[in-house]
């Protein structure tokens, strides 16, 4: 337990800081937004671009650990956009964006520590795999159906350059998609680039975490609570309970099917409310899923690390 608070703590004050900031008015509202679009189209982008360009792909792929854990989140997606749809009558466009909220696992800020003090720095291949196809898988998966379902109706054609716009216009998609490259083509980054990139990193989760603070004081759960409670059961009992299934099935090494659990079991991440923002859909629902779901993981995630041994 004490592992855990000494890993989710910080995020919860780092996001307690935004919020108290706008709520005092020391902070601006306009200002967070500023603080938004940075993190969403610049530090983030970065982040990601540089995680893939410097991961082994090859030594990481495990199609067993990626099936086991990705059809999983993919069964979630559907099964939030369902449950929006059908439980809580949200529109298409909402239930798509609710939907991301129960497919993104905070991999990284919450997945990576709280594996490393759990089961040692060695043990994190399974988790740096899930990270390396992470956002790529994710946010296509999400880009493509919130586009399908903006442009139904509408010609195969016309879909089909609708979704290409909106992934090659997206600066999460494009640090991704270089990312790839850069780490498939074998070329080095110069070491001044690399530095300059690495600055801007170390501000994306601080930034984030501070905007996501600050948007909680506009965003408040007030009539969505329910929606919430059906997201953060998806994420937090179903997700790993999935991975669980197919890794046993799989008959998954230790070390990976430590990692697949352990990373569904993490609370959505920031980017589902960078998500439900590019769209500016169910944005309340994802800011506040954000906070209550990581807050419950403090006992969620105790329960699987009991579980795993």
């Amino acid at each position: 337990m004490q592992t855990l608070l000494d890993v989710i703590l910080p995020v919860f004050l780092v996001i307690g800081f935004g919020y108290v900031a706008v709520w005092r008015g020391f902070f601006p509202v306009a200002g967070i937004d500023g603080v938004l679009r940075f993190a969403q189209n610049f530090a983030v982008p970065c982040l990601l671009f540089q995680a893939i360009a410097h991961i082994d792909i090859g030594a990481s792929f495990n199609p067993r650990l990626l099936i086991s854990f990705y059809a999983g989140a993919a069964t979630c997606f559907a099964l939030g956009i369902v449950g929006a749809r059908v439980i809580f009558k949200r529109d298409w466009e909402d239930c798509v964006a609710i939907g991301f909220c129960c497919l993104f696992s905070n991999s990284v800020l919450l997945g990576l520590p709280i594996a490393e003090r759990a089961y040692g720095a060695d043990s994190l291949t399974g988790n740096y795999a899930i990270i390396a196809f992470h956002s790529p898988f994710c946010y296509g998966l999400g880009i493509t159906t919130m586009e399908f379902v903006r442009n139904r109706g509408q010609s195969g054609l016309t879909l089909i350059r609708s979704v290409g716009q909106a992934m090659f216009r997206n600066a999460l998609v494009l640090g991704i998609l270089a990312g790839f490259a850069v780490n498939l083509s074998g070329v080095a980054l110069p070491g001044v680039v690399d530095d300059a990139v690495s600055l801007i990193v170390r501000a994306a989760l601080p930034a984030a975490l501070f905007a996501l603070g600050g948007v909680l004081f506009q965003y408040r759960p007030e009539g969505d609570m329910k929606t919430i409670a059906m997201v953060c059961l998806i994420v937090l009992l179903l997700h790993p309970a999935i991975t669980w299934s197919l890794g046993t099935a799989f008959n998954l090494e230790q070390d990976l099917f430590r990692a697949g659990v352990l990373t569904a079991a993490m609370a959505p991440g920031f980017n589902a409310y960078i998500f439900a923002n590019m769209y500016g859909r169910a944005k309340r629902v994802a800011a506040s899923v954000v906070l209550i779901a990581t807050a419950s993981s403090i006992l969620t995630v105790w329960f699987w690390l009991a579980v795993l041994g």
